[in-house]
């Protein structure tokens, strides 16, 4: 009986970040292959602020954390994940790590949205992809192991994590603007700033655990 509560246990051991991976990668091919037969289903994944607005498609809030805008997209955005994931995951624990990913997700829809409102008055562009979320990982990180060495955007030398994450929401930016490369910079700043925050919030209520971690990754 004992053996058999031990397998149990080991077949709910699972690696959260790669579920969401697979799960990323299995929408992709869905929603795209639904998409190329009939281009009206785009409206029903992606995040538009119109649809919001007119519509009400507040559940493409989550779906378009799940769609990208090709294969490569898709591509860096999952590799990205595998390894900032993993690490964070390992921080968090798998149910933290999971209810941060999404939370910062749907925070960086939101703040896409109102941006659009607020400013820009493009009420008719899509956002789709796990940027928003990836950043509130970066967000978390930077918090958490601001000394942490990382290597970033094939640059050969590694740098500190508390430069490094800023450095790379700038360096995007300035892509999107001379390349004029529809890149989802407010989206990104959103997760970000929520993944800063609940960093805040947990060097805060574990002051202990956190300043180990920190100590252990510097």
């Amino acid at each position: 009986m004992e053996y058999k509560i031990s397998n149990r246990k080991k077949l709910f051991n699972f690696n959260a970040t790669f579920l969401i991976i697979l799960l990323n990668i299995i929408c992709f091919f869905v929603f795209s292959a639904l998409i190329y037969f009939n281009t009206s289903f785009i409206n029903h994944v992606a995040l538009m602020p119109s649809n919001i607005i007119n519509n009400f498609y507040f559940w493409t809030f989550l779906t378009s954390m799940f769609m990208h805008g090709g294969f490569f997209h898709l591509f860096a955005n999952m590799i990205s994940l595998m390894f900032v994931g993993n690490f964070v995951e390992r921080l968090l624990g798998k149910k933290r790590f999971v209810f941060i990913y999404l939370l910062c997700g749907l925070f960086a829809g939101i703040i896409f949205v109102l941006s659009s409102l607020i400013w820009t008055s493009d009420f008719n562009t899509y956002a789709v992809g796990a940027s928003g979320a990836l950043f509130g990982l970066i967000g978390i990180i930077m918090i958490l192991t601001p000394n942490l060495p990382v290597y970033i955007m094939f640059i050969p030398i590694p740098i500190k994590m508390k430069y490094a994450a800023p450095g790379m929401l700038i360096l995007l930016w300035l892509i999107s603007i001379a390349g004029n490369v529809p890149i989802g910079n407010t989206a990104h700043l959103g997760g970000f700033v929520l993944g800063l925050a609940y960093g805040f919030y947990l060097r805060k209520r574990y002051k202990n655990k956190t300043k180990y971690i920190c100590k252990y990754f510097s």
